[in-house]
């Protein structure tokens, strides 16, 4: 069986599967064959250009398309390495991308080669795959997949792609993504939902970022199912799922949410699709959308990185993402030990937060995490007392069950007492009217924090103050401390490429900036006006 991407792709190309369709998009369909075939030639064409006496990465700025899927076989049966560089970034950050991943080449299309007119890239070679230029390289360099002769063959633990981080609380960091950790994901994905060649992967997610690649493209090349390239599109999501049949789709972050906040129709479950898998959906979300289109929905936690596994199997309890594989534990990083066991009230409030909130790690090491690409710095912070720190704050219960309580950013101090993000949002989150919530620290004028919380409704749906106010007086695990003193009612919230929130923004706009009306409540009181 094969151990890396390389081989995979060989074996499909002389598999049984090989004539099946690989890639739908619009009204193109290309096998596996001629899809591997246009893969293997870029790769001849690569190689050509390239100096062999540097590491062999190549930038992409591609989108969501064919020639992306192109570009991204072509890296695996070639042996170099692809660096998927964020399509909305741009000027300096954009640059800082490109130079940190030490691309050779960066290839853009038609949509996005507006991106680097006028940046200084150095000697990083910019290539247009709609040039003339390029069309002839690919044309003098025709090749096979049998009579590639790829710059490396490729063992497990070799770099596939360089994934940069979602940049939520920091600098986008380029996370080394191992051939073998692709297969794992994906086969992991293929067995449990039972994925074939019959299948179509709708990937709307950017394949720039780890869940496109582990949840859904590698998904497709272990099952040897058909790919949909797309743009995610709320409105254009169920015509999409409609037209080319899909019955599996990846997610990450909002994208339940935006989807069930359009007017819902008689016939949304008269439709394909059976399986969504994904990360960062909430329990009500999950629910609507699975009666909503028919389909079940699995939601999982993951990271580019890949460190900390935290799987969900059924009886997980609502709120929980589920239990830790082997090596995961929730450490204090100033006592450097583990934290305590849970404990709730009757009314399922947390009572112990200061003792048992603590940070996600894996105590062996890190796992499939092959460190950052040129950050030093990060890998330092990341790989601390012999553990890798994730970064993701969370508790767990008697039982073993894991909750997220946010990023280590989502400390709040309120009036003595600290209080996470997390779960404040998964109250707000019980309210109907509401498609998306984020909880984030504002400074209180004297000492410590104030909690903030931006809000959306769901299209059409209105929300009074008092509305608000007795909702979350009906809340019995809600502290009055964690009840926010300030709420926005946004028109959306600012989000990075894959639906997830910037919180950072949000807390620098503090309550007297951002779009929307602003609900301030009472000091002592329970008041909004």
């Amino acid at each position: 069986m094969a151990d890396n991407v390389q081989q995979l792709l060989r074996d499909l190309a002389a598999g049984e599967h090989a004539d099946r369709p690989a890639v739908l998009h619009e009204d193109e369909v290309l096998t596996w064959r001629e899809h591997l075939t246009e893969a293997a030639t870029e790769a001849a064409a690569v190689i050509g250009l390239a100096d062999p006496g540097r590491p062999l990465h190549v930038g992409v700025l591609l989108g969501n398309s064919p020639e992306m899927l192109r570009s991204m076989a072509g890296a695996a049966l070639g042996g170099y390495v692809l660096c998927g560089i964020n399509t909305t970034r741009r000027g300096p950050a954009l640059v800082a991308d490109v130079r940190r991943s030490d691309c050779q080449l960066l290839l853009v299309n038609a949509e996005h080669r507006d991106l680097v007119d006028g940046l200084d890239l150095g000697d990083v070679r910019v290539v247009d795959i709609g040039s003339a230029e390029w069309a002839g390289l690919l044309a003098a360099s025709a090749t096979g997949v049998d009579d590639l002769v790829p710059h490396r063959e490729v063992e497990a633990m070799d770099t596939f792609m360089m994934i940069f981080t979602s940049g939520t609380s920091g600098e986008p960091k380029a996370v080394q993504v191992a051939h073998l950790m692709v297969l794992f994901s994906g086969l992991n994905l293929v067995e449990r939902f039972q994925v074939t060649a019959d299948d179509v992967c709708y990937i709307s997610m950017p394949l720039f970022h780890s869940n496109a690649v582990v949840a859904g493209w590698a998904v497709a090349i272990g099952a040897a199912a058909a790919m949909v390239p797309a743009r995610f599109s709320a409105s254009g999501f169920l015509a999409d799922v409609r037209r080319y049949g899909a019955t599996y789709m990846n997610y990450v972050g909002k994208p339940l949410a935006i989807v069930l906040a359009t007017p819902e129709q008689p016939d949304d479950a008269d439709n394909p699709l059976r399986q969504a898998f994904g990360n960062e959906a909430s329990d009500r979300d999950i629910a609507d959308f699975s009666r909503r289109f028919g389909c079940s929905v699995m939601d999982g936690f993951g990271s580019t990185e890949l460190a900390v596994i935290v799987t969900r199997s059924e009886g997980t309890p609502p709120g929980s993402i589920g239990t830790g594989m082997d090596g995961v534990a929730i450490y204090s990083s100033e006592t450097i030990t583990e934290c305590p066991v849970a404990v709730f009230d009757e009314s399922g409030a947390l009572v112990n937060a200061d003792e048992a909130i603590g940070e996600l790690v894996n105590v062996n090491g890190a796992g499939y995490f092959q460190g950052y690409y040129n950050d030093a710095k990060a890998n330092d912070e990341r790989m601390r007392h012999g553990m890798y720190w994730s970064g993701d704050l969370a508790y767990k219960d008697a039982d073993g069950f894991i909750y997220l309580a946010g990023r280590t950013a989502d400390w709040m101090r309120v009036d003595g007492e600290n209080l996470a993000a997390a779960p404040i949002e998964r109250v707000l989150m019980r309210l109907p009217v509401l498609s998306q919530v984020a909880v984030y620290a504002v400074p209180d004028g004297r000492v410590g924090d104030q909690v903030m919380a931006a809000i959306v409704l769901v299209d059409d749906a209105e929300l009074t103050p008092v509305e608000l106010e007795k909702f979350l007086a009906d809340q019995p695990d809600l502290s009055p401390k964690a009840w926010p003193r300030y709420v926005r009612v946004a028109p959306s919230l600012p989000s990075t490429a894959t639906n997830k929130v910037i919180k950072r923004e949000l807390a620098a706009q503090g309550p007297t900036a951002g779009n929307g009306v602003l609900w301030t409540r009472e000091e002592r009181g329970r008041s909004y006006s």
